[in-house]
């Protein structure tokens, strides 16, 4: 049963193969170009006003290639399952060529299993050597940037992206075998899994540990410190703040800027210093707005995850996608048993 799904698999396999040789190329070279790179950066890192501005190059130099490349990497598995799993069962059921298999001596659970199994090995390998090579190439980025936690890095580095692979090929799988023909159910896989691959990050990655409170103080450094100011529902936000206690902690939910008293502070109020804040020539980021805000004695209440945390997600997160791999697969043999004639 092996033999004849490689021999069905065969000519994916090489295509599969000549790609993931395409990119360990690329991502052998870019590792390269990196690591020249860190090391200039290094060398003019000598105190910390220039360690900001050579931080500044560095990371400006390779954020889009690397964002670019973790995006294409995510839509590895999302491809995997519309191409190498929806069609895996749509297209026997289709075509009629199950019945083949089914009138020798092949039971229907082995014979899903073994193209699972076989299909699901080659498609977990391809991602994850794409995912090392990325790792590996992304390092002294990652080392200096410290943006692990974010949406599509954290889904392209490491084990996540094994996970990734083995969910979308067997929901592919099952959705063929429950559609039973091939068009339909690589366009619902794409979909739902793209669609999936936006949910789970946002929605439900933060809630999978419990996470810590703070209240930070909103002085001119601070609020200088952050990577944003706005207005959501008329209250004033700021966003990327950084924690002093820990710096490259995954900021998960921030509060309103709020007053000593716990009031948020008023629209007008931050607007006023957004727009036409007093003249100080105060400097940083956001300068006399900075100052203008910090006279208002202004707080935060920030969740967050601390760095620390970061493998325990990795390996949680691979954990419920492998598990949900397996309802999968199970759910498919109970299918075919029973049901699919």
């Amino acid at each position: 049963m092996m033999w004849l799904s490689w021999r069905q698999f065969r000519v994916q396999a090489l295509f599969g193969a000549g790609a993931l040789a395409v990119i360990a190329v690329y991502l052998l070279y870019l590792g390269g170009d990196i690591r020249d790179a860190h090391d200039v950066y290094q060398a003019n890192c000598d105190n910390s006003a220039n360690c900001a501005q050579a931080r500044s190059q560095f990371r400006s130099t390779f954020q889009n290639t690397l964002l670019f490349l973790a995006t294409g990497l995510a839509l590895i598995p999302a491809l995997i399952g519309t191409f190498w799993g929806a069609p895996l069962i749509a297209r026997e059921l289709e075509n009629g060529t199950h019945r083949l298999v089914w009138n020798q001596s092949v039971t229907r659970p082995r014979w899903l299993l073994s193209k699972i199994l076989l299909i699901g090995a080659a498609s977990v390998i391809v991602t994850g050597a794409a995912a090392a090579l990325l790792t590996w190439a992304a390092r002294p980025f990652d080392d200096v940037v410290k943006e692990q936690f974010d949406t599509f890095v954290f889904g392209a580095r490491n084990i996540a992206p094994i996970g990734y692979a083995a969910l979308a090929f067997t929901f592919g799988t099952v959705v063929g075998l429950l559609l039973r023909r091939t068009l339909p159910a690589m366009a619902v896989t794409l979909v739902v899994f793209i669609a999936f691959q936006f949910f789970f990050p946002n929605v439900v990655r933060p809630s999978l540990m419990p996470p810590d409170r703070t209240t930070l103080a909103m002085t001119a450094e601070a609020i200088n410190s952050a990577q944003n100011l706005g207005s959501i529902g008329g209250g004033s936000v700021i966003g990327g703040v950084r924690i002093p206690d820990a710096p490259d902690a995954w900021i998960a939910e921030t509060s309103p800027l709020r007053t000593a008293d716990g009031r948020t502070l008023a629209a007008g109020e931050f607007n006023s210093c957004l727009d036409d804040p007093p003249k100080t020539g105060a400097g940083g980021t956001f300068g006399d707005t900075a100052v203008c805000l910090a006279e208002h004695d202004l707080h935060v209440d920030v969740l967050y995850h601390p760095s620390s945390r970061y493998w325990a997600f990795q390996w949680l997160e691979t954990a419920i996608y492998v598990a949900l791999s397996g309802i999968l697969t199970a759910f498919g043999v109970w299918r075919i048993r029973r049901r699919v004639s």
